[in-house]
């Protein structure tokens, strides 16, 4: 899906913060989103967020490579979904639980090839039948 980085105007030596938002749709279902592009907005990603509202997430985009996600200081259960360059869905981590331990597990991808990691709250993935080759789709900027 080469469309949606052309799209979404991402070339990662470009400036966008969290709050930036857009809408994008993985099979069937649409989601707002909150765009985490540069080390630092991926690196917080949805910590200390007390509430993630139903059908809204946050696309985490890299260069494409592993991607692995711990859970520090997330205080939701959330669901991961890891995307290749293509935006087809490879790999879903379902319900993976929230962390205030010092140690915290951490929820590598598989794939060496991922580029979007989509964020939602735990269990959402299976509510919207949302499944491995799905694609991830913009529908506005």
């Amino acid at each position: 899906m080469v469309m949606l980085t052309l799209l979404l105007g991402l070339t990662l030596g470009q400036g966008l913060s969290a709050a930036e938002r857009a809408r994008v749709r993985v099979g069937a279902t649409t989601f707002h989103v909150e765009l985490a592009r540069t080390l630092d907005e991926r690196r917080r990603g949805l910590m200390f967020r007390q509430h993630l509202s139903a059908g809204q997430g946050m696309l985490f985009v890299q260069e494409p490579d592993r991607a692995e996600f711990w859970m520090k200081n997330t205080l939701i259960p959330l669901d991961l979904l890891y995307f290749d360059d293509a935006g087809v869905l490879l790999e879903i981590v379902a319900g993976v639980p929230p962390c205030r331990q010092p140690a915290c597990p951490t929820y590598p991808s598989q794939s060496t090839a991922i580029r979007y990691i989509l964020e939602l709250n735990a269990g959402e993935a299976a509510r919207r039948a949302i499944r491995v080759g799905d694609p991830l789709v913009l529908e506005r900027p």
